[in-house]
């Protein structure tokens, strides 16, 4: 059999190579903590359960939804508006997406065409970069560096690839290095664009999951933000719905249109149920965000307190459910110091290398267990003795 050429590009993701080693561990019998993949592990709370539930029993629901209800496409535009003070028209600037990953790798199909340029940032979420090699674009990195905050510097661009970039990838508070941008960088951002012509997608996916104080808005709070771009966001995170796969772009009418034409001929809409329970949670109380803000905080302490106590120093990271740690000396590999951290301590993390050049001497280390957990995988990395 021969395969798209498109294929060639792309090898096996690195968290199936990630579940395939913790497959192993565990057929061996072998005590294994996994804090490599971001998969969130706090319920949705039970009004929003509810809403699911109930929506299930009723048999009218199992038809193809199509395209998304009023009742969502109003639920996230009062979201918006009660969380950061954005106005949406519900009906031309929202799209429900099968969770953002879902968007994130298609939207590039419907702005780019084959040999155009896209920004991406190093390191950044892999699917930034994947999405658009699968509409056969060409990316141009954007390095986000540890002596500017972990910020992309829009002034390293070179003239002649920001006059050429099409579309740009952004997304703060940032998966995998944690960082939030200022309000100066999005400001900066929208002028950038307008000048260029560059649309830009703008990932918010951890807006919610921010600590010490810290505050994070919307990209579309900026004057001329929906001249330029869409923002993705989700209820993974925030509301416990990994698994229910809810997501929206939210911006740009133009984009939106081209996206729901684009999934109109690719899904049948988001089960009805499904959208239901988004509605409880966009429109309902929202007391368990802050629950869930404060879990992730106190696990972050856990972890990265315990970690820094046995000598493996890292700072806390300000944002997001993940931390982003250089490896300990004398580690020069992160791939090689994330397999031997699996045989020694039997800890499952992500090599900073998945996430782009910039990320090799870094992992990244998921906050997806509980506190006792967390202080156990501690526990077993200073027993393992590999940080001696």
């Amino acid at each position: 059999m021969v395969f798209s050429e498109r294929m060639d590009s792309f090898k096996p993701g690195i968290f199936s190579v990630l579940a395939a080693m913790k497959m192993e561990r565990i057929n061996a019998g072998k005590e294994l903590i996994d804090l490599s993949v971001g998969t969130p592990n706090i319920p949705p709370a039970q009004h929003i359960i509810d809403a699911l539930t109930e929506s299930t029993r009723d048999k009218s629901n199992y038809i193809y939804a199509i395209s998304d209800t009023e009742e969502l496409q109003n639920a996230a535009a009062y979201w918006y508006e009660t969380r950061y003070g954005v106005e949406i028209d519900p009906k031309t600037e929202v799209t429900s997406l099968l969770g953002s990953q879902d968007g994130l790798s298609h939207i590039a199909l419907t702005v780019t065409d084959p040999g155009d340029l896209v920004l991406v940032q190093d390191p950044g979420y892999p699917v930034f970069s994947d999405g658009p090699r699968l509409a056969g674009a060409e990316l141009y990195t954007m390095p986000q560096k540890r002596e500017n905050g972990y910020i992309v510097n829009l002034k390293d661009i070179p003239e002649k690839i920001a006059a050429k970039a099409k579309f740009m990838v952004i997304s703060y508070p940032n998966n995998p290095v944690t960082s939030i941008a200022p309000p100066s960088f999005y400001i900066e951002l929208v002028a950038f664009a307008k000048k260029y012509d560059i649309i830009v997608l703008h990932d918010n996916a951890y807006s919610e999951l921010t600590y010490d104080g810290n505050t994070c808005g919307s990209f579309l709070q900026y004057e001329g933000a929906k001249d330029v771009g869409v923002e993705f966001n989700s209820l993974s995170k925030t509301y416990g719905l990994a698994g229910a796969r809810i997501g929206f772009a939210i911006g740009n009418s133009e984009i939106i249109s081209a996206l729901k034409l684009l999934k109109s001929n690719m899904d049948y809409g988001m089960f009805i149920p499904v959208q239901k329970a988004a509605v409880a949670a966009l429109t309902g109380p929202q007391d368990c965000v802050k629950e869930t803000r404060l879990a992730y905080e106190k696990r972050r302490n856990a972890l990265v307190d315990g970690l820094n106590r046995i000598g493996w120093k890292m700072d806390r990271p300000p944002a997001t459910m993940f931390v982003w740690a250089k490896i300990p000396e004398p580690f020069s590999n992160s791939e090689l110091f994330t397999k031997e951290l699996l045989d020694k301590a039997g800890v499952l993390i992500t090599p900073g290398s998945a996430f782009g050049p910039s990320g090799e001497g870094y992992v990244r280390l998921a906050l997806v267990q509980g506190e006792e957990a967390l202080q156990e995988a501690v526990r077993l990395i200073d027993e393992s003795g590999i940080l001696k």
